[in-house]
């Protein structure tokens, strides 16, 4: 037989090496990963059987065997489910084969005890074997295949694969274990593990006798956790099944558990994880949710059962009413799965909202890992867009702790008829932003977006409780009306008027081309000058983050330069301009202000050699010798 070696991609040589070095306390998890693994295995082939029976004909009850060999000091787990090929075998347990495999490594933090957390999360928790093994091997026939094949590994930098032979289908995993893990050789230590770990799988997990005069001995409940009463699963078995559904290793934030009746059928369990699972930000969006029809597992890439704002989810769907042999296309538009999908979407909501309400401290936790996902619904979901605003938690000016927007409403100044906010990609750039100076000094509350989905949500969503969203960016801050704050005087004088209109008249010309327009600020208080947008322009921000998805036609729009009259420089700019000579001065200045005004919005400067020199001759001119 023609044995081959394989070397591992890159980052399962990385996940390995964490692993075989790891003092994880909790090394008995690896027996959780390889029997839900097998699990897995068999609810695959028997949803193929749905459409060829043949490939169980001869061996129809599924389940799970564990031995131990303690003179060899090996532990097998075996299944007949759906099995593997080479190919499969190389693809499934040499790469990283689930997408993120960069985020994967992006993740590992070099702390062991920590890394080997990513495990679960990334679909890969076969390799949790070579925290108790010094060796593996699996020997795998695919279910219709006459052939079998053996892959084996010391955990290091390669593999090898071989033909093999094996009687029937499915896969074993033999497990030669290190001096310091005999304890998963002891048949209470296994009782322990899989009742702990792995009773809720619904597929028996058999543990072979030992002794002579033993029998074999079923060591789970063996039937699907979502079918039994809510009165009869503990928080722990809960939490386990989340574990092995959701492939975490945290605990979940929230659990639904829930059975519709009437002329539409089904089981949901779902779970909101603790911490926010690895992909969340995938660009495919992908749910997680398992589809079962009938307690048969169908799929777990099934787009129409959750829209994509809820992703987060983990979990399973039970359909009474689905036919056994569904097909991806018959899926879609399928009105049974529609009216499961708007029962989901209603009672996840509906919990979320119970949760905003009554306990705002672990909701807020929710929403700084969720949230910005979540308003992906306010945007796409047009029947449930206003019930996640209505919950949606915003940073704001006002404090350090986030707030929804009828709290805001509730603190608005007399006088303001806004909602005003401000849009971009750093909440420390933003609260720093010379846009909010005069809103500060009026005391007047500014909500600070930092995701991108704000700017996309806003351009549907044009206002809350009668009071429309106002961008601090675009159009003229009229805050003269708002008198409700209580205002600290600004007795700073400023430019003449006269001197400042014939100030605006040279740079509008210096600037000509180049600005939409040139005016006095009243949003300005610290900083000489700023850029908006004008009132039916695009908001900055959102025109950055179109141009950066390559979905801005044209070239960028001209933006309005505000000066502050109050501003010294600005003073002294404007007493200067009645001067003789004055424009070829002023327009070198109102070049330098414009670029400061692009670095203030994070915009690159036009063009760096000219704003250095002119930078320079401005520092020299002004620095008295």
């Amino acid at each position: 037989m023609t044995e081959h070696t394989h070397e591992f991609q890159a980052e399962v040589a990385k996940l390995l090496d964490i692993v075989t070095h790891s003092l994880y306390s909790e090394k008995e998890i690896f027996l959780r990963e390889l029997v839900s693994n097998a699990s897995d295995a068999c609810d695959r082939l028997r949803y193929e059987a749905l459409t060829n029976p043949d490939l169980i004909k001869d061996d129809p009850d599924f389940k799970i065997t564990i031995s131990v060999d303690e003179k060899a000091r090996t532990l097998t787990i075996e299944d007949n489910g759906i099995g593997m090929s080479e190919q499969d075998m190389i693809d499934n347990l040499g790469t990283i084969a689930r997408s993120g495999t960069s985020r994967f490594s992006e993740q590992m933090t070099g702390d062991a005890a920590k890394d080997v957390t990513l495990i679960g999360q990334f679909g890969v928790g076969f390799y949790s074997a070579f925290m108790v093994a010094d060796k593996v091997t699996v020997t795998s026939r695919r279910a219709g295949e006459e052939n079998a094949t053996l892959w084996a590994s010391e955990g290091h930098g390669t593999f090898v694969t071989e033909a093999a032979s094996r009687d029937k289908r499915g896969t074993s995993i033999v497990l030669h274990m290190r001096k310091d893990a005999k304890e998963y050789l002891e048949p209470a230590r296994l009782r322990q593990i899989i009742k702990t770990y792995a009773d809720h799988i619904a597929i028996p997990v058999v543990l072979k006798a030992t002794k002579e005069g033993e029998e074999d001995q079923t060591l789970n409940t063996a039937s699907a956790l979502w079918t039994r009463p809510k009165s009869e699963i503990t928080e722990e078995q809960y939490t386990e099944f989340y574990h092995h559904v959701g492939q975490a290793f945290d605990s979940p934030w929230l659990t639904l558990h829930s059975r519709a009746e009437g002329r539409i059928e089904y089981t949901m369990l779902l779970y909101i994880p603790e911490q926010p699972p690895f992909d969340l930000f995938n660009p495919e969006r992908k749910s997680r949710l398992k589809l079962y029809v009938k307690r048969v597992f169908i799929t777990d890439d099934c787009e129409e059962l959750i829209p994509a704002y809820l992703r987060f989810l983990r979990g399973i769907v039970d359909s009474e009413d689905l036919p056994l042999n569904v097909s991806r296309e018959m899926l879609q538009h399928n009105p049974v799965l529609q009216k499961i999908r708007n029962g989901l979407i209603k009672k996840v909501l509906g919990e979320l909202e119970k949760k905003a309400e009554k306990d705002k401290e672990s909701f807020a936790k929710f929403w700084s890992n969720f949230g910005a996902v979540l308003k992906e619904g306010i945007y796409e979901d047009a029947v449930n867009g206003e019930r996640i605003l209505k919950m949606a938690l915003f940073n704001s000016t006002a404090s350090d702790t986030q707030t929804d927007l009828a709290g805001y409403v509730s603190r608005m100044k007399e006088g303001q008829d806004a909602i005003f906010y401000i849009s971009g990609d750093d909440l420390g750039a933003l609260k720093s932003s010379p846009q909010l100076e005069g809103f500060a000094a009026k005391g007047v509350e500014v909500l600070l977006l930092g995701d991108a989905v704000d700017s996309f949500w806003l351009s549907r969503i044009s206002e809350f409780d009668g009071k429309p969203f106002k961008s601090v960016t675009r159009g003229a801050a009229d805050l003269e009306k708002i008198t409700g704050a209580e205002e600290a005087k600004d007795e700073t004088p400023k430019a003449d008027e006269g001197e400042m209109d014939r100030l605006i008249a040279l740079f509008k010309t210096a600037l000509d081309g180049k600005v939409k327009d040139v005016r006095a600020s009243s949003r300005l208080t610290g900083s000489p000058v700023c850029l908006v947008a004008d009132d039916g322009d695009m908001d900055i921000h959102l025109e950055k983050l179109l141009k950066a998805h390559k979905q801005f036609g044209g070239g960028a729009s001209l933006r309005i330069l505000e000066l502050n009259p109050k501003h010294m420089l600005i003073k002294k700019l404007a007493a200067s301009a009645s001067k003789n000579g004055a424009s070829d001065a002023l327009e070198d200045a109102a070049l330098l202000l414009l670029d400061q005004a692009h670095i203030v919005e994070g915009d690159p400067v036009a063009d760096p050699v000219a704003f250095s020199k002119r930078m320079a001759d401005f520092m020299a001119e002004s620095i008295a010798v």
